[in-house]
């Protein structure tokens, strides 16, 4: 296969190659016409923003971690509407000059990126409403931009259990078109991973008295050493897991075989601001979202909060802001992290899911002016929370020492801090909304 580095003049062709200008009338005949028009409409629109990124003033100019100026990219962001993607394409349209093609159904969470067109960053982001599992429109976004960022994927526990097909083709079978449309047309990819490709740790199968599960080597998750163990087939729990670590050995191989560049992330419970959504409010009703969320929906709603099998697995928590500039390390400097798995988690922010409870009680109490509720918290089992199958690791504690090699890059934000901030933003958020939808079945 050809990889040629160098680029023509840039006209309609150069974008897009003539087998997908062609595949634009190739749609069912009920929707040719419109299909057609919107997909020129968006050829037309990144012609525009390419041509006036390469604009830019001399002034602007920044360099990247080895002194080398960063030019402005073309970014095609996958799941740009999503938690991580809005507080990425803040980052992106305060402090760099690139382009982003946000892609995702939903754009709530970055209508404040979007509107009006007088902000500074107008012109240098927009979004592109499909679904990457059947939208012959994908590629040719990707086919554009210089870099591909996909942070698509179904992500929530409880799911795993109760929808693990969606899981699986979500996670695995619907990110294949991306890793294959980067691969072809010698394109960058940034592909989200998740921590829970580790499984479960060595020292979770020695004895409980065992000297040995104190011993970092047996806990510890490193990218490049440590083993990925699962559970047993029928603890679907594992579905999600085993997606993300089939697509992992799939880039990795296109790496290895067709010279993708390619950079794999696996974040360790990114926490702040926008973080997933609050049951019945900007979510369903019987909705399961993940612990942080579980737990501010509990202190909004002065409940006791749930403790699945007592709270006693330990995990870490880093900020989403902290996160977020790991990653920005990653888009503008290549040459030191292409054909790397990055770790990216704070280790210093561990403690047991029973110890975020009770912290983030007393925090909650702080920020809302309420006094925390008799009960503050109740035990209950897996199989009563998240159904028949569930399984969880015992701990989850990232190594650090690659990415503070290749980027130099270390969490600063205290897991007390990121909770305040969270927390704030869920109090400020969804307060009175919440009260109102407690109010309405007692009127009624």
């Amino acid at each position: 296969m050809s990889r040629s580095k160098q680029r023509g003049p840039l006209t309609l062709l150069n974008l897009f190659p003539l087998s997908i200008l062609t595949s634009l009338y190739t749609f069912p005949p009920s929707d040719a016409i419109s299909h057609r028009i919107q997909s020129i409409r968006e050829i037309n629109l990144v012609r525009k923003v390419n041509t006036r990124r390469y604009r830019m003033s001399a002034s602007s100019v920044r360099v990247d971690l080895d002194g080398n100026p960063i030019k402005p990219l073309t970014i095609c962001m996958i799941g740009a509407g999503g938690f991580i993607g809005s507080h990425l394409c803040e980052k992106l349209m305060s402090e760099t000059q690139h382009t982003v093609l946000a892609v995702d159904v939903y754009n709530d969470k970055i209508k404040h990126l979007l509107e009006p067109d007088s902000l500074p960053w107008a012109g240098r982001i927009q979004f592109h409403r499909l679904n990457i599992k059947n939208d012959s429109r994908l590629e040719g976004l990707i086919k554009c931009s210089d870099l591909t960022v996909n942070l698509a994927a179904i992500c929530t526990p409880a799911d795993y259990n109760t929808r693990p097909l969606d899981t699986i083709y979500s996670n695995f079978i619907d990110a294949l078109p991306v890793v294959k449309y980067c691969s072809e047309n010698n394109k960058r990819l940034i592909h989200f991973s998740t921590c829970e490709v580790y499984g479960k740790t060595i020292g979770s199968f020695l004895p409980q008295d065992s000297p040995l599960r104190q011993d970092p080597a047996y806990y510890i998750l490193k990218e490049d050493t440590s083993p990925c163990i699962f559970g047993s087939i029928e603890k679907q729990r594992w579905s999600y897991a085993c997606a993300k670590q089939l697509i992992e050995r799939l880039i990795y191989a296109e790496g290895a075989e067709n010279g993708l560049e390619f950079t794999i992330v696996r974040p360790f419970n990114w926490i702040g601001p926008r973080m997933d959504f609050i049951p019945g409010i900007d979510g369903p009703s019987e909705g399961v979202p993940r612990v942080l969320a579980c737990f501010s929906n509990n202190l909004l709603r002065r409940e006791p909060l749930k403790l699945v099998d007592g709270g006693e697995s330990q995990r870490t928590f880093v900020y989403i802001k902290d996160a977020i500039e790991a990653v920005h390390l990653m888009i503008e400097n290549p040459a030191r992290a292409n054909g790397h798995i990055f770790n990216v988690g704070n280790p210093n922010n561990e403690v047991t899911v029973r110890q975020l409870a009770e912290m983030m009680t007393e925090v909650y109490a702080k920020v809302s002016g309420e006094d925390s509720i008799e009960t503050p918290t109740i035990d209950v089992s897996s199989k009563e929370f998240y159904g028949e199958g569930y399984d969880d690791s015992d701990k989850r504690i990232p190594d650090m020492t690659i990415i503070n090699k290749q980027l130099g890059w270390d969490p600063k934000t205290s897991l007390w801090d990121l909770l305040e901030s969270t927390l704030t933003y869920q109090h400020r958020t969804y307060a009175e909304a919440v009260r109102q939808s407690i109010a309405k079945p007692l009127a009624n």
